[in-house]
């Protein structure tokens, strides 16, 4: 091989690159210190666009076909050489491919549990993941903000970067949507509709966008389900008694497969008490006969006796107070007509002189002596 052939060599005629990955966002072209040849070549298959750099500097975008590369094509890169020559020479140039399809099945989840508040059960954790899709919209701000010099730029160099984007917007929308709890698997799809318009703006000056997003689940910590579950069976039976019933009769089918013993005997009796339950419900309620009038021995206690009182005295809470204190509290004139009292029992604040338990005890302590002439 002679001398020419070898300057031919290092000449590039034909520039393309054959994607055989699913995950590669943006590829340099290996130029290697090679000139790309003047008419050269230049294969842009669809989902791809082309991005000429010249010396760190954007020059040039190609959209899928195939394109010559001469001063025509070249508007740009052309301008900035300042070629006065009419473009006849090889040139160099940094080529990146640029992956504009939809990148899918790429994952998130919140790894820490997003705290919302529920109208219904209070504070609730929840859980979430789903599924994304990613593309490309601007090719030279991807180029500007992300990929830099990176010559094989993947998904996976950007996925935690998406990811923590997207855990911090779906727990805003969670705690901003107001829905119940029991309602959010209903609104999944509206919240994700929602979310991919939110994620593809705060993205948009890095030249990508989401505009798929997927919600697979919304979960809950497990105490909190097992406590759901329980509720749904509760309101399957219907009521507690039914629910009693069931839980003896499925004790007397847990016993029967265990026969001898003290299982035996506690299927027996379980039985039994089983059966009278049954044998009473199927028997006609007899007309309640009514109880015989007895006469009260005499009049009750005063309600509340034995409970202690509390005062408020000067606007402090005062008690509990035994109930063989208060004469002493009247007499001291801590405890008036108008003192507030309260017992248990009461539903509130009530002036002593209106409790009827109190209201003997101060009519029956003499008024104060009046002062010494």
């Amino acid at each position: 091989m002679g001398f020419m052939d070898k300057v031919r060599g290092q000449f590039i005629d034909i520039v393309e690159f054959l994607d055989d990955g699913r995950d590669t966002i943006v590829w340099r072209f290996p130029r290697q210190g090679n000139e790309i040849k003047n008419g050269a070549k230049l294969v842009v298959r669809e989902g791809q666009v082309a991005v000429f750099v010249d010396e760190g500097q954007i020059a040039d975008v190609f959209t899928p076909g195939t394109h010559t590369l001469d001063t025509q094509n070249l508007p740009v890169l052309s301008t900035l050489k300042g070629w006065k020559y009419g473009f006849e020479s090889p040139f160099k140039a940094e080529v990146y491919f640029v992956g504009t399809r939809l990148y899918t099945d790429l994952k998130w989840g919140t790894q820490n549990p997003v705290t919302v508040r529920d109208a219904e059960f209070g504070m609730v954790r929840l859980r979430a993941f789903g599924a994304y899709a990613l593309q490309v919209v601007d090719p030279a701000a991807l180029l500007r903000q992300l990929v830099g010099t990176d010559p094989d730029f993947r998904t996976d160099e950007v996925a935690e970067f998406l990811r923590q984007n997207i855990v911090s917007q779906v727990g805003t929308a969670l705690a901003n949507s107001q829905l119940p709890m029991l309602d959010l698997a209903a609104q999944q799809q509206t919240i994700a509709a929602t979310l991919a318009g939110t994620l593809t703006t705060s993205l948009a000056d890095m030249g990508v966008s989401i505009p798929k997003f997927v919600i697979e689940n919304i979960s809950l910590p497990p105490e909190v389900e097992a406590a759901l579950d329980k509720r749904t069976q509760m309101g399957v039976l219907g009521s507690l008694d039914q629910y009693a019933k069931f839980q003896a009769a499925t004790a007397i089918g847990d016993a029967a497969t265990n026969p001898g013993g003290a299982g035996e005997g506690l299927g027996m009796g379980m039985g039994i008490a089983l059966g009278q339950q049954i044998a009473q419900a199927l028997t006609p309620q007899a007309a309640p006969q009514a109880a015989p009038q007895v006469a009260p021995p005499g009049p009750p206690p005063l309600p509340g006796a034995a409970q202690p009182w509390f005062l408020a005295v000067g606007g402090q809470q005062v008690g509990p107070v035994p109930a063989g204190e208060l004469p002493g509290r009247v007499a001291s004139g801590e405890l008036t007509a108008t003192t507030l009292v309260w017992q248990q029992g009461m539903t509130a604040w009530t002036a002593a002189a209106e409790v009827p338990a109190l209201s003997a005890l101060l009519s029956a302590t003499p008024p104060p002596l009046p002062p010494q002439a």
